[in-house]
């Protein structure tokens, strides 16, 4: 008998290839939600995590919600952030499945909603941005939230979105800065949320530093996530640290003391005598923090208003050995830097009233931090003032030095002494005689420090360390610290208020010029880096290149893109109908 076989009609071919298909099309999309990946061809790698940022989140144990008040329609430049985010949140999300997010618009729904969610986001620290959108000729305003909150373990805390605007950045990099700093902002806040108990940062006292109210803006700013205080040296016998706490044996009955994350020297202006800098230097030792922000001379407005003149002192600190032990010197000089903000001087009297001009003070340098490092990346100008140059010298052990804040190429130094006078202002500034090119005036070491009192403890001072139970150390853990020579850019300026009572203002605002400038957010950045254990403010580094299109080549080149873009289209559809027809003509020919 023959066998017979059943062929299957054209149509119930293309029905099962179609189901195969549609098959393997869902298929790959189930791995994909399972196995996400991929190909990050951007020279920075803008799509790619730093491990730090991937070590966080895939040590996350909990849900993190994250809700963005990024939703509706905005303008270009607006609607990039918007996709910046989402795609952040993405990657977050493929790192670890506790990561979710939602985007909402606190514009939608009644005036009623609208008018709550602003009140309740106002509580919480929220405030809309406005923004103006120009379409079709006509401006329009609209108030928008560029924040996300970010949820975790029964916390909350804001994500600032975007940066603040700057005289010296356009639109497009404003926006551009505020997606790259996406990552760390979002790995910060879950770092900081995910954190049990909070480090103690101690201002040092005694030695006539900052005052509490000084300091109040900064102290403030810190207190969410950091406990401040400060320390008298005399009173303690050392600085704990969390290495030399668990080198430390337990007597019965002791309680340990917490550790103390970074020391913060702040403006001293009467001198360290050699048992306070022991203890810093033991300190150090034991993998301590220090940020020093040291005047060398000693120099304010306020001296040069009595007399139009003044002549700095130097301050006797007794902090130069131990600093060059580290690898610093702070020269006893004066930056004078073109590039600086003003101060009002009077020029005249109409009737009974005097009359002011603003005035570039060559001794108040603003600087913008021009250095690629997670504590300046991205910073707008700071504010110094009486600043002198620094050096950096070779040391016995190894030791990274970073220069993160310098002068701009037009400056200058004054030598002490020097007589400081306002007359200096009469006359415009000859550029020749700025010349001396950019000065240091902020250093950052890292490494492993050498102690300022090795081969020099004496043995009454060694028997004294012994009763203590404290070990003498010469050389440090590996560790870091920031020297900026002036101590008032983390001071916040004060006024009397119409109640005659002394009040702060914000830090970085200069109230002659009625402008804020980044000063906190540098103390907050040294802060944040010195403390950082985690590396998680590596990601403060990351650049997004801002590739700005041609315009005059375009608008040259426009007729030939057109065209190119038109004739390749139709080659293709005609290239592709060609071969579609031989196809068909070949397969069906045989039938």
């Amino acid at each position: 008998m023959e066998k017979t076989t059943t062929r299957r009609s054209p149509r119930t071919q293309a029905l099962i290839q179609f189901g195969l298909i549609c098959g393997i099309i869902l298929f790959v999309n189930f791995l994909a939600n399972i196995f996400y990946s991929h190909l990050d061809l951007t020279e920075e790698k803008r799509f790619t995590l730093t491990k730090p940022t991937r070590n966080l989140l895939r040590s996350v144990d909990e849900r993190v919600y994250v809700e963005v008040l990024l939703d509706g329609e905005f303008p270009a430049g607006f609607k990039r952030l918007q996709n910046a985010v989402r795609e952040m949140l993405d990657d977050f999300r493929s790192q670890s499945g506790n990561i979710d997010y939602h985007f909402e618009d606190p514009a939608a729904g009644s005036i009623e909603d609208i008018n709550a969610r602003r009140k309740a986001l106002s509580e919480i620290g929220i405030n809309p941005v406005n923004l103006r959108v120009q379409e079709q000729g006509e401006s329009t305003q609209k108030l928008i939230y560029p924040v996300a909150i970010v949820h975790y373990k029964n916390r909350q805390m804001p994500v600032k979105l975007l940066e603040n605007e700057s005289a010296s950045l356009s639109p497009d990099q404003v926006i551009n800065n505020s997606v790259s700093l996406l990552e760390y902002k979002f790995a910060n806040a879950i770092k900081k949320l995910e954190a049990n108990g909070k480090p103690i940062i101690l201002f040092t006292e005694g030695h006539s530093e900052l005052t509490e109210l000084q300091t109040t803006d900064l102290e403030r700013s810190l207190a969410q996530f950091y406990e401040t205080g400060r320390i008298v040296l005399d009173s303690v016998i050392e600085i704990p640290t969390a290495f030399s706490l668990a080198k430390q044996p337990t007597r019965q009955g002791e309680i340990m003391r917490k550790p103390c994350e970074l020391l913060i020297v702040a403006k001293p202006r009467t001198a360290f005598s050699e048992k306070d800098k022991f203890k810093i230097d033991q300190y150090v030792m034991n993998g301590g923090k220090v940020m020093w922000l040291v005047d060398r001379l000693g120099a304010t407005l306020d001296s040069m208003r009595l007399n139009g003149h003044f002549i700095p002192r130097d301050y006797p600190l007794n902090l130069e050995d131990i600093l060059f032990k580290y690898g610093v010197r702070i020269q006893p000089d004066l930056v004078m830097d073109m590039q600086s903000t003003k101060i009002p001087l009077q020029t005249g009297v109409v009737g009974n009233a005097p009359q002011f001009e603003m005035f570039n003070w060559y001794f108040h340098p603003s600087v913008l931090p021009s250095a690629n490092h997670p504590i300046v990346k991205n910073l707008d100008r700071t504010e110094l003032r009486f600043c002198s140059s620094i050096d950096t010298i070779r040391t016995k052990t190894p030791i990274k030095k970073t220069i993160i804040l310098r002068s701009s190429k037009y400056s200058r130094l004054q030598f002490s002494p020097v007589d400081l006078s306002f007359d200096i202002l009469r006359y415009d500034p000859d550029p020749k005689k700025f010349d001396k090119g950019e000065q240091p005036v902020g250093v950052l070491l890292e490494g492993v420090f050498p102690s300022n009192y090795e081969n020099r403890v004496s043995q009454e001072l060694s028997n004294d360390l012994a009763k203590a139970g404290v070990q003498f150390k010469s050389s440090s853990e590996p560790t870091r610290m920031l020297v900026i020579s002036d101590g008032d850019v983390a001071a916040n300026s004060t006024r009397i208020d119409e109640n005659g009572k002394e009040t702060w203002l914000p830090l970085g605002f200069n109230k002659f010029e009625r402008t804020t400038y980044a000063n906190k957010d540098l103390m907050l950045n040294a802060v944040e880096y010195l403390s950082d254990a985690s590396g998680v403010i590596e990601a403060r580094s990351r650049e997004v290149k801002l590739r700005l299109l041609d315009n005059v080549r375009a608008k040259a080149e426009k007729p030939m893109w057109q065209a190119l873009n038109i004739g390749t289209s139709v080659v293709f559809v005609v290239l592709f109908a060609v071969i579609f027809a031989w196809w068909r003509k070949r397969k069906y020919a045989s039938v």
